[in-house]
């Protein structure tokens, strides 16, 4: 990629790539911890609700008083956009109504958006990057997180010529995780809830982990990125190791048989009775491929490539992610080639608002993560087709008909606030992509 070399030219210039980042939780944390040792790349301004836990953040990642006191610090994100110095802009709140505001800001201040705030990007993605290609900006997925990683390894292997049966990452999962809210997630993770009070960690964030949406999220995501579509009743969690890629993630007459070639899936790391698969890939990422050129095959054959008893169909993953610590790549990959690692390219993939139980007329839907709905990934033509509430407009919602468990949540279900920005943008996209 030669970035280090492009960001060494840059620094030897006289023109550092200088960031304003928008959240300093733990992803944003991670990111900062990488600054005191990349020369040429630099944060100029952070924008944070609190911008004292901000600087206390750059202390405890290791930054110096020195640098703490050279870099801004402001509450204000929207003005943070807008500043000179800000060349490329990190969004990393998290919350998908922000992130479509502070995106849009950015592409209209002409900087370059790297969008950590994945769930901003399923809910309005393919619009923003849209919006942002007419600009002439950078609109990318954040490097570090799965979804920019396995845009990355699909990537990898259409170049090289073979063609992408399944992508994907893996996870634990079992199906009454599906159910989980926020008060029975740390019984699935072996902790005490005064265990998970003293870490800091949040109940809500965690149990979207746990209940399937942020799998969902992630995958819409990636269709949305690489043409890759979502399976046609949603994600199926396969118990599935490493040396198991190969022989159950294609398409055929097996247990787990992909419906089609072209999907993206999640494999579990758990079998459905709870032992641990072999070889699993809980924090990794994948991408299975294939070729019918009986050379090829013998390729395969001869330099020891794992395949399927075919020997037609092969597969590469990394076992490990390491989030913000890898951030770097997207944000000097915008400014240093104009190139984003991994953006939307149409509306494939949706993530529709599930009932967890039956909910009633009258209730407040509390989003992603909470006690009322799950995020089930759909195709976006059956999400339009249905209504579907998407996930990241779920929250302080109120019913006005009740919803059986396991049954989509739609537009019709509730009373949104159709003055609300984030909603009108996203009625704004399902308009533009419908029929696509």
């Amino acid at each position: 990629m030669n970035l280090y070399s492009l960001l060494q030219k840059r620094l030897a210039n006289g023109r550092p790539v200088r960031v304003g980042l928008i959240g300093a939780g733990k992803f944003g944390s991670m990111f900062l911890a990488q600054i005191p040792t990349t020369p040429g790349l630099e944060v100029a301004v952070i924008a944070d609700l609190a911008p004292d836990r901000a600087r206390e953040a750059c202390r405890r990642v290791g930054w110096t008083e020195e640098r703490i006191a050279a870099t801004r610090f402001t509450d204000d994100a929207p003005a943070m956009i807008g500043m000179g110095e800000v060349e490329v802009v990190v969004e990393a709140t998290g919350h998908a109504s922000a992130g479509i505001a502070h995106a849009r800001r950015a592409i209209a201040e002409g900087k370059h958006i790297v969008m950590v705030n994945v769930e901003a990007d399923v809910l309005a993605g393919p619009k923003l990057a849209r919006e942002a290609a007419a600009a002439g900006v950078v609109y990318s997925l954040a490097y570090g997180d799965q979804p920019a990683l396995i845009c990355e390894m699909v990537d990898w292997a259409r170049a090289c010529g073979f063609n992408v049966l399944a992508a994907g990452k893996g996870t634990k999962y079992l199906p009454e995780y599906h159910a989980s809210t926020p008060d029975t997630v740390w019984g699935y993770y072996g902790l005490s809830p005064e265990d998970a009070r003293a870490g800091g960690m949040n109940p809500q964030m965690f149990n979207s982990f746990l209940d399937g949406t942020k799998s969902g999220i992630e995958m819409a995501a990636v269709a949305n990125a690489t043409g890759l579509t979502p399976p046609p009743d949603g994600l199926a969690f396969p118990p599935c190791g490493t040396d198991q890629l190969a022989q159950m993630l294609r398409p055929g007459n097996h247990p787990g048989a992909l419906p089609h070639g072209g999907t993206v899936e999640v494999i579990s790391s758990v079998h459905r009775d709870g032992s641990v698969v072999a070889n699993d890939l809980r924090w990794g990422v994948f991408v299975v491929f294939e070729s019918d050129n009986p050379y090829t095959q013998r390729c395969f054959k001869e330099y020891g490539v794992v395949t399927d008893p075919s020997g037609r169909i092969s597969a590469l993953y990394r076992p490990f992610h390491l989030i913000g610590l890898e951030l770097n790549v997207s944000v000097l990959s915008a400014a240093l080639r104009g190139e984003a690692t991994g953006a939307a390219t149409g509306f494939r993939g949706d993530v529709v608002s599930t009932a967890k139980r039956d909910l009633k007329a009258g209730e407040t839907l509390d989003g992603e993560g909470g006690s009322c709905v799950w995020g089930k990934l759909m195709t976006a033509a059956d999400s339009l087709r249905v209504g579907g509430l998407p996930i990241g407009l779920a929250s302080r919602v109120p019913l006005i008909r009740d919803v059986r468990a396991g049954e989509p949540v739609t537009w019709s279900d509730v009373r949104a606030d159709q003055e609300d920005a984030a909603y009108r943008y996203r009625r704004e996209m399902e308009a533009e992509f419908a029929g696509a």
